[in-house]
């Protein structure tokens, strides 16, 4: 679904990311670890053609679309939910979900997402600036579900929330994978929380991939090593 090959991504004359490449297969889901300031956001943005690589490419869905804009590549199939949501604040939920019908126009309705997250049902008419950071959470993703995507791209999507939301949005998550089958990126630095929902983990440090492979093999000395702090 997703491959990255030799992405070098740099914000002016610093370089970030150094020869970045791995896979995501249909209907997966990848958990992206490492440190904070690792380069884990900024592989993300540039995916979803937010920051223009130096070098490399990204296919999605077989195609290359290292130069496409984002515009494009959402309506090709990515989602992406960023960290600190970035929902409309003096919006309602139900205008912040519209925003995503007019958008992509190919959900027809709300239900969906409504059937994913009940809780948004009782704050359809409150502003989006108001809720918890949990609800926040739960209309960004309901908001890029509406989109109809094929990979579904969330960074740090338990930054911020109270435990018992993360486990609501951690079961959202698996029946994103079940019932609609999604492929998932997710970024997220709660081991125990990647650990139950991904199939497979990519650790980045100082801008490169330092370690990958299926999650259920991931040894306690590689998270010393890469994750401790």
């Amino acid at each position: 679904m997703l491959s990255v090959e030799g992405l070098d991504v740099a914000y002016g004359g610093s370089q970030v990311l150094w020869n970045v490449g791995f896979e995501v297969a249909a209907g997966r889901v990848v958990c992206l670890m490492g440190r904070n300031g690792g380069g884990k956001t900024t592989l993300l943005r540039t995916v979803m053609g937010l920051l223009p690589p130096r070098r490399g490419r990204v296919t999605f869905d077989g195609a290359d679309v290292t130069r496409w804009p984002p515009d494009r590549r959402a309506r090709a199939g990515v989602g992406y939910v960023p960290q600190g949501r970035e929902i409309f604040p003096h919006l309602t939920v139900a205008e912040n979900l519209r925003m995503a019908l007019l958008g992509s126009r190919r959900a027809s309705g709300l239900d969906d997402v409504l059937d994913l997250f009940p809780a948004l049902r009782a704050l359809l008419a409150r502003k989006g600036g108001v809720l918890s950071g949990g609800e926040q959470q739960m209309l960004a993703i309901g908001r890029a579900l509406l989109t109809r995507p094929k990979l579904l791209m969330l960074d740090e999507p338990t930054e911020g929330i109270q435990p018992s939301v993360i486990l609501e949005i951690e079961d959202a998550i698996q029946r994103i994978k079940r019932e609609l089958g999604l492929t998932v990126l997710l970024v997220e630095q709660y081991l125990d929380f990647a650990e139950r929902l991904a199939d497979n983990y990519v650790i980045m440090a100082k801008g490169a991939v330092v370690a990958a492979g299926a999650t259920h093999e991931l040894k306690a000395e590689m998270v010393r090593r890469h994750l401790a702090v």
